[in-house]
């Protein structure tokens, strides 16, 4: 049997959200050989639908894309 891990999380940057999602959604495009699928979409919200054999780099995955989304929006408030 093998398990598969789905996550689907929703930002609401407000009006940010268009340009957080311009510089971390470029990282997910250039990085092909990821072994979390990893979906980032926007329509007003910030989208990001990750699925996984693997509990641990779900997790990763999650953990990396919401600390790129914080610097991002740091980053703009400055």
């Amino acid at each position: 049997m093998t398990l598969s891990f789905s996550a689907k999380i929703t930002v609401d940057a407000k009006d940010k959200s268009k340009s957080i999602y311009d510089s971390i959604n470029v990282d997910n495009e250039f990085y092909p050989e990821n072994p979390v699928k990893t979906l980032i979409e926007f329509d007003k919200n910030i989208v990001i639908s990750v699925e996984s054999g693997n509990l641990a780099h779900l997790r990763a995955n999650l953990n990396s894309t919401l600390r790129l989304i914080q610097a991002s929006y740091d980053s703009i408030n400055e």
